[in-house]
């Protein structure tokens, strides 16, 4: 499935940088597609694994045996000679090999290559994934997607992690030629004799192709015989030749000459979380704050965090997601709202990193000790939820590095430290490092505080700002981390130009923050998850956030709760991995003026919520909804196989996703659809058109009667379906979305 390029401008846009995230400016938007969703649906088989697995998501150690030295360089898949059968432009290959593409188990994925030859005699190809011992694993014969062009692609998924191989062979089909040429000669009178008995030898080669199953060798040997039967005449005899029986058995296992295979190219398969997720963020010192009558402020703690996890856990959130939780400094501290000067009682912004409490690899006294945190993970555990914590390298004045190691920053010309800048904008109270002074030095460190925090057992890390440090670094951090804890994951919290987002992820982030906060439109949204779903899902992984503590949309600001609600349907049955701020439940929507962020910011204050007064407004009950729906459903949980259909109404968007029965490990596909009113202000009505096909119904079905059994998932109310329906969603009801259940009737 491929995409002719579109060209489209790109607007510049820069987000905030070295306090803890983006705010405000809108990221770059990345070029547009037009005709999302009108993919030509895949003619091709799908194959999996039938090796049998363990949790995909089960731990995994290696004793650790990276050293500090930098690793190799990252090299190309080894040179291939062109093959008798030419296979080029393999996909999905990254840099030629240099880095991996991503996939986790059970992910059927896309594989192409251009495959052609001389003259006129026939070919085929056959995609194959290697296992990481080396050894063949699932495989499958492609099927040409652009006839005339030579593009073949076949769909395959990996059944456990690992760093895994893929290549594409081509091969001479001289099953194919024969049937090609004997189909024209024998009615012809040309050759006959000649030509039939030439199918004959075909036909005992093939069965004797070594793994051929026992009745479909009894098949080929029968059409052998009566290939020769010269008793019967040539039609009948060409017949048994190009029977479909003959042609099942060839398809499943073809006699191929002159295999030529391609390069085998780097996949790197990870563990299913690195895929999907459903991430709920805290402040921890929020989480159990107070505030007494007279205005006294008792701050939460990484206990009172921790005993207050059973209501988020209760919404089926599977990722934990805290803010730094080490010391912050007092020296230049920000006051609420990012003023300059705090007042008694402020915490400080804790991306201000460091104090005489010590630093990244410490903990807050005011948030309680190693034990608290220890204690707070292991309750996220026995909920079902792992903990991300944020990896900010940054350091306040009052860093012990700032002492003990000064030419880990910027000295100025007159002696003083550089701190954070992006003009106009000053955080005097945030030192950067300068990686181009002792790397190996601030290499050592962090890889220290990064060890410190997976024996606490941290398991992800949610890394604030990586486009502002060298990707060397980062590249260099991830691959000796995954050497020694294969099932640490990295998200890049980027809002940048596209490159930078795409070669994060080719360099190991495992995820990334994207734009989706600021796709609004049905254009906007469709042509985006055609780029991600199509065109970059082997490299970056996204999470859609609909807010964060640094942004605050125009859209959720004027929308209110209808916008939070739509938005939340958007980010779960979009994206794989979503995540929800805390507080989202209450709309919080007031901006700080001038910003795209939240008036009285977290970062800057306590935050004391009062979550059981806010349920009234249906968004708690909603976000359970929905991630009880991703639970019961794979295909949410897959990227790459999504349909948009026509609404006949811009303001109302419907898309589907399925998951293939191989996939579901049920006897039939899994397929939800979508319907979202993206207007949170008025009731919208739209004719929906659905693609049967992409709905799992055959390509003869009639759509003009009722064909598939629906059930909307966030009502529980059923209907029956044709090829077109009427439909109206109403956000002053409460009812902003559809999230269907699909079968057929």
């Amino acid at each position: 499935m491929q995409f002719p390029p579109v060209s489209r401008a790109v607007s510049a846009g820069f987000g905030e940088e070295g306090a803890g995230g983006a705010t405000t400016a809108p990221p770059i938007r990345s070029p547009l597609r037009r005709d999302a969703g009108r993919i030509a649906p895949y003619p091709g088989p799908v194959t999996l694994s039938t090796t049998s697995a363990a949790s995909s998501d089960a731990p995994q150690s290696n004793d650790p045996s990276a050293g500090s030295a930098p690793p190799s360089p990252p090299l190309p898949a080894p040179y291939s000679s062109i093959g008798r059968i030419p296979v080029t432009e393999v996909f999905p290959v990254v840099e030629d090999g240099r880095w991996p593409a991503k996939a986790v188990p059970r992910e059927v994925f896309p594989i192409r290559a251009t495959v052609f030859r001389e003259g006129h005699d026939r070919f085929g190809a056959t995609a194959v994934l290697v296992r990481p011992d080396g050894t063949d694993g699932p495989s499958a014969r492609m099927v040409e997607i652009l006839p005339g062009l030579d593009r073949y692609e076949a769909r395959l998924a990996a059944d456990a992690p690992g760093d895994w191989g893929l290549r594409v062979e081509g091969w001479s089909d001289p099953y194919g030629t024969w049937s090609h040429d004997a189909g024209i000669k024998v009615p012809a009178g040309v050759d006959v004799d000649l030509m039939l008995e030439e199918g004959a030898r075909i036909m005992d080669r093939a069965a004797a192709v070594p793994g051929r199953e026992e009745a479909d060798a009894a098949v080929l040997t029968d059409a052998a015989a009566a290939l020769r039967d010269e008793s019967a005449p040539a039609a009948q005899r060409l017949g048994a030749g190009l029977s479909e029986e003959v042609v099942a058995v060839l398809d499943r296992l073809p006699l191929r000459d002159h295999v030529s295979p391609s390069a085998t190219y780097p996949l790197q398969v990870d563990r299913t979380r690195a895929l999907a997720g459903s991430w709920y963020e805290i402040f921890p010192r929020s989480l159990g704050s107070s505030r007494d009558a007279d205005g006294t402020v008792h701050a939460g703690t990484l206990r009172t965090a921790a005993q207050n996890l059973d209501r988020i856990a209760a919404m089926g959130f599977d990722v934990l997601y805290l803010t730094p939780v080490s010391p912050i400094g007092t020296t230049n501290r920000k006051g609420r709202n990012n003023t300059l000067v705090a007042q008694p009682g402020d915490p400080g912004s804790p991306y201000g990193i460091g104090s005489a409490d010590g630093g990244h690899d410490a903990i807050n006294p005011e948030l309680g000790g190693v034990e608290d945190f220890v204690a707070l993970v292991a309750r996220a555990r026995e909920l079902g939820m792992e903990v991300a914590l944020d990896l900010a390298l940054q350091c306040s004045p009052d860093h012990p590095w700032v002492t003990e190691h000064p030419e880990w920053f910027t000295i100025l010309a007159d002696g003083s430290i550089a701190y954070a800048e992006n003009p106009p904008k000053k955080y005097q109270d945030i030192y950067p490092l300068n990686f181009d002074n002792d790397p190996e030095g601030i290499y050592d460190a962090v890889k220290e505080v990064v060890d410190t925090w997976i024996a606490h057992g941290v398991t992800i890390f949610r890394v604030d700002n990586p486009h502002t440090k060298p990707l060397s670094f980062w590249q260099r951090l991830i691959s000796e981390v995954r050497e020694e804890h294969p099932e640490i994951l990295f998200l890049a919290e980027a809002f940048t130009r596209p490159a930078m987002m795409r070669t994060l992820g080719k360099i190991g982030f495992h995820q990334s923050y994207t734009y989706f906060a600021w796709r609004n439109t049905r254009e906007e949204l469709t042509d985006y998850l055609v780029e991600l779903s199509q065109e970059t899902a082997h490299v970056l992984r996204p999470a859609f956030w609909p807010t964060t503590h640094d942004i605050l949309t125009p859209f959720m600001t004027h929308g209110g709760v209808p916008a939070f609600k739509l938005r939340a349907v958007l980010a779960a049955t979009l994206s794989p991995t979503w995540g929800i701020y805390s507080g989202y439940e209450l709309a919080e929507s007031v901006p700080r003026p001038g910003y795209e962020e939240q008036i009285d910011n977290e970062k800057y204050e306590y935050k004391q919520r009062d979550f059981a007064a806010a349920r009234g407004n249906g968004i708690e009950d909603l976000l359970t909804q929905l991630n009880a729906i991703r639970a019961s459903h794979p295909a949410l949980g897959q990227l790459r196989d999504i349909w948009f259909h026509d609404t006949g109404n811009d303001q109302i968007l419907a898309y589907s996703k399925r998951a293939r029965a191989g996939q579901t490990g049920a006897e039939g596909d899994d397929v939800v659809l979508t319907v979202v009113n993206l207007d949170p202000h008025n009731a919208q009505v739209g004719q929906l058109n659905l693609n049967l096909v992409q709905l799992g119904l055959p390509e003869d079905a009639d759509g003009s009667r009722p064909c598939l059994a629906v059930t909307d998932e966030l009502t529980g109310q059923g209907y029956e379906w044709s090829g077109s329906n009427y439909i109206r969603l109403d956000p002053h009801s409460g009812q902003v979305a559809h999230v269907m259940r699909v079968r057929p009737l």
